[in-house]
């Protein structure tokens, strides 16, 4: 339970934050004339500007809030997985894709992923279906949501339902308004904030380091002896070092073509500013995924995961660590308030460029081709986004009130199996799109509808047969078992399998085209 002082000091910072993102959304709307201007700005901002909004939305509260619950659950194998394969993987496919994919993007003058697929490959319809696919982003708003939802709930002892309206009435108003201008401005300072906070979260349990690391490591191994080994066969999520190595590298290298996170590289007003841009993004990125490590102190502070008698949900483990470690004393609820803001930040920075993005899908890749004739006016355009947008942060509540009444483990499981699914549907038209000039618009759309099959055949389908009818598929049968599984498994499986597939038809095609070439 949050003190008086912390409850105090909580609203206190929450007044002041809405005063300041309120500024830069005014000030970036005064520049918004047209949909291109909320989608991707009509403002120069410097390299390390749009690096820090790339760090601050592609790093978001599942970092901060949701993961390290994960880690406080089942340890050092959560470590391994979240805090060093999955970004070490997202990393290096940053910087492989980034140039590529700005290159191209700026020659079609695309506004989203969708877009930049449908120019890429001539097809209107491949365009239309990349956005339908992209309604799947929604599950990460959820998370955002909640997430954000735990933090404020817990710092000001209130209700979890109301805080959940009043971010969403809050985040999504504004976000009708300013778009990629203000975004930039406030994923700037968001990202400042986060590195501090990163640095407080990664020291805050310094104490457990006394007696050096093998102390630390003895002080788990008292609680739980599998908290200290890099896998964790009791876990749904880091069972062996396949699920916890393989499948993160796979999501890791996908996780890029996310369209807030990919997109942001045109936000660069020139080529020569991207060597910088990724220095400080990955620099930064790097920083904020260590974070996860504070899940193992939080799990020292709460051995047994309860508090006050009652047991602590997954996404509600970070939230009462900050809460409990930052209550006594003035400098410490200070300290706390500070951590506070940085979770909020991690939030808001990844749900502002999940809202405009999918947003900007919506109308510009859905509704505006299968209804071109009635919303040809700029004016039109944006009043149909923020239309989008009230839509969106309605379903939002109404998902977000489930997985806070009634989570299956955490809303991050829920997440992953949507943003997920999207990405692997979104992997092979990318890649191939960049990096193979020949590839044919059917060929890559085949192999998006096969990472979307194959996603969700193995995270619902499979685990059907098996429990249903006892069917087996060799080592890959204990991944398809539980009330609880890894969407991870599913989008890499579906990554690798589309990839085939797609690999395949291009052999296949080339070698029709050489016998037609000889006939």
């Amino acid at each position: 339970m949050a003190t008086t002082a912390q409850i105090t000091g909580a609203w206190i910072l929450i007044a002041l934050y809405m005063g300041v993102i309120l500024f830069f959304v005014i000030r970036g709307a005064m520049k918004i004339q047209n949909i291109s201007d909320y989608a991707i700005g009509s403002i120069r901002f410097s390299p390390s500007a749009v690096a820090l909004s790339l760090a601050a939305s592609m790093t978001s509260a599942a970092t901060f809030v949701i993961n390290p619950g994960f880690i406080a659950n089942f340890g050092i194998s959560g470590v391994i997985s979240y805090g060093l394969v999955l970004p070490l993987a997202s990393m290096v496919s940053l910087a492989v894709l980034t140039k590529s994919f700005r290159k191209y993007g700026e020659s079609v003058k695309a506004l989203t992923l969708a877009q930049w697929i449908g120019e890429r490959y001539h097809s209107r319809n491949y365009s239309i279906i990349m956005g339908f696919l992209g309604l799947l982003l929604l599950t990460f708003i959820v998370l955002i949501a909640v997430a954000v939802t735990q933090v404020l709930s817990q710092a000001l002892n209130a209700n979890p339902h109301y805080v959940l309206l009043g971010i969403v009435i809050f985040v999504f108003g504004y976000m009708m308004f300013g778009g990629a201008n203000s975004m930039v401005y406030t994923n700037t300072i968001q990202a400042m904030i986060m590195v501090v906070v990163a640095i407080i979260l990664l020291t805050s349990g310094f104490e457990h380091f006394s007696g050096g690391i093998s102390q630390f490591m003895d002080k788990l191994r008292a609680i739980d002896p599998a908290l200290t080994k890099p896998t964790n066969p009791a876990s749904p999520l880091f069972r062996d070092y396949y699920e916890i190595i393989f499948a993160q590298i796979i999501v890791g290298i996908a996780i890029v073509v996310q369209p807030h996170i990919i997109t942001k590289s045109l936000l660069l007003k020139s080529d020569k500013d991207v060597n910088r841009f990724l220095m400080v993004a990955i620099g930064t990125e790097l920083l904020f995924f260590l974070v996860v490590f504070a899940g193992l102190y939080a799990r020292l502070t709460f051995p047994d995961l309860t508090l006050a008698g009652e047991t602590l949900k997954n996404d509600s483990i970070i939230p009462a660590y900050v809460v409990h470690i930052f209550a006594n004393g003035h400098l410490a609820v200070i300290v706390g308030l500070v951590v506070v803001l940085g979770l909020l930040s991690a939030g808001l920075s990844t749900l502002e460029g999940l809202i405009q993005s999918l947003s900007t899908t919506i109308t510009s890749d859905i509704i505006k081709p299968l209804t071109g004739k009635f919303f040809k006016s700029d004016r039109s355009m944006i009043t149909l986004n923020k239309t989008v947008i009230v839509v969106l942060a309605f379903l939002t509540v109404t998902l977000s009130w489930e997985q806070i009444s009634e989570p299956r483990l955490s809303v991050g499981i829920f997440a992953q199996n949507g943003v997920y699914a999207y990405f692997a549907a979104a992997f092979v038209p990318v890649i191939f799109g960049i990096f193979y000039k020949k590839m044919k618009a059917w060929v890559a759309l085949a192999g998006s509808m096969t990472a979307i099959t194959v996603h969700f055949s193995v995270y619902y389908l499979l685990p059907w047969m098996v429990n249903e009818f006892g069917f087996t598929f060799g080592f890959f049968t204990r991944y398809l078992e539980g009330p609880v599984r890894n969407p991870a498994i599913a989008c890499s499986s579906a990554v690798v399998i589309s990839t085939l597939v797609v690999l395949i038809l291009i052999s296949f095609t080339r070698d029709s085209a050489k016998k037609q070439k000889e006939a």
